[in-house]
């Protein structure tokens, strides 16, 4: 199955696209689509809709994964990676792409097996994770880590999803 996963951001969001087989992973693509800084807010997330639409129609994922956006201590930046967090959950859903949402200590614990591991312990893991991988910057590590976390998670809520749609069709 081929995966999608994308670390929001509104200067930079990464993105990474794994194939996963069993308990196989296979590195295909990584990067980052970056928006203007100088351009208002709005022309900024059409960019990153561009960008990540792009991806998709060049990678042709099965599904997405995003990270869930943490607080910061900055309101205005807050909002602002909202806004990019919520491009990253619209255009795969347009695309017909089931997304799921990882907070980022699952998402460390997952690849890293402790959920406060550091970002070089993260990328390192990756890197081992996915071996001949060249990953393209920070972001787009993020981003492989959280498809990376999609993929062993990915099996598990397909089927609790049927599950529970079949106990609620129960009489």
């Amino acid at each position: 199955m081929r995966l999608l996963g994308l670390d929001p951001g509104l200067r930079h969001t990464g993105w990474g696209i794994i194939e996963a087989e069993g308990n196989t992973l296979r590195h295909l693509a990584n990067g980052a689509i970056s928006s203007d800084g100088d351009l208002s807010l709005s022309e900024r997330l059409v960019q990153l809709y561009d960008g990540i639409s792009k991806v998709i129609l060049d990678w042709q994922p099965a599904e997405a994964a995003v990270e869930e956006t943490f607080v910061n201590k900055n309101p205005v930046s807050t909002l602002k990676l909202g806004q990019a967090r919520g491009i990253s959950l619209l255009v795969p859903s347009l695309n017909g792409l089931p997304v799921e949402e990882y907070a980022p200590n699952k998402i460390k614990k997952s690849v890293v097996g402790a959920g406060h591991a550091g970002k070089e312990q993260i990328h390192a893991m990756v890197g081992m994770l996915l071996p001949g991988c060249v990953i393209a910057n920070e972001h787009a590590a993020d981003a492989l880590a959280v498809a990376i976390c999609h993929a062993h998670y990915a099996g598990s809520n397909r089927s609790l999803k049927k599950a529970t749609m079949m106990a609620g069709r129960a009489p």
